[in-house]
């Protein structure tokens, strides 16, 4: 019988996937490139937010040695940079993370990517900003160039339903729809 992780956790199925780099790995800043997502939660969601905040405080146990460094002491954890955000607090003005916390997850291998049923995705267009889902990470802590904190990987994702998409693109059916078959609209 294996031991479950405490630091793991799948979230509710009602979590929305923004800023989704799931088929690519992308370099931020310059940095290793990653793929990577933005889980938000909303804050009705009492069962994935306590479990998140559970593996957070069991990260930071399993990760004292490395949190310290070379310091005399370990730091508070509430004085480290954690990954779980209010999305009222910090992104007051983007309508998607209202009443929400997020997290960023990400990871340097690509994610396993599954449907409702469990079946793989392979249609990119399947998965875009805006979907519903499930994900699977794992909190770890980390020490690095001075910064110091808990973060998230990104392990598994799974779709469950369809969502409106997130950002500011328009579709070619809302740019293209009302134009009818009128060849000289640009005269």
């Amino acid at each position: 019988m294996s031991k479950s992780n405490p630091m793991k956790v799948i979230t509710g199925k009602d979590t929305r996937w923004s800023y989704a780099n799931v088929w690519e790995a992308k370099s931020i800043n310059g940095g290793t490139p990653k793929f990577s997502v933005s889980l938000i939660i909303p804050k009705s969601n009492k069962e994935t937010l306590d479990a998140i905040k559970k593996a957070i405080e069991a990260a930071y146990k399993e990760g004292e040695a490395k949190l310290k460094g070379n310091s005399r002491t370990v730091p508070a954890l509430n004085s480290i940079k954690l990954p779980l955000r209010d999305g009222d607090v910090e992104r007051p003005d983007d309508e998607a993370y209202t009443n929400s916390y997020f997290v960023n997850a990400n990871s340097a291998t690509a994610p396993g990517i599954v449907d409702a049923d469990v079946n793989p995705i392979l249609d990119r267009s399947e998965v875009y900003s805006g979907v519903y889902g499930r994900a699977s990470i794992t909190f770890y802590a980390f020490n690095s160039n001075g910064n110091r904190g808990i973060a998230c990987g990104l392990n598994n994702l799974q779709k469950i339903r369809d969502g409106k998409p997130l950002g500011s693109r328009a579709s070619a059916e809302s740019d293209f729809g009302d134009l009818g078959d009128d060849d000289d609209f640009l005269s």
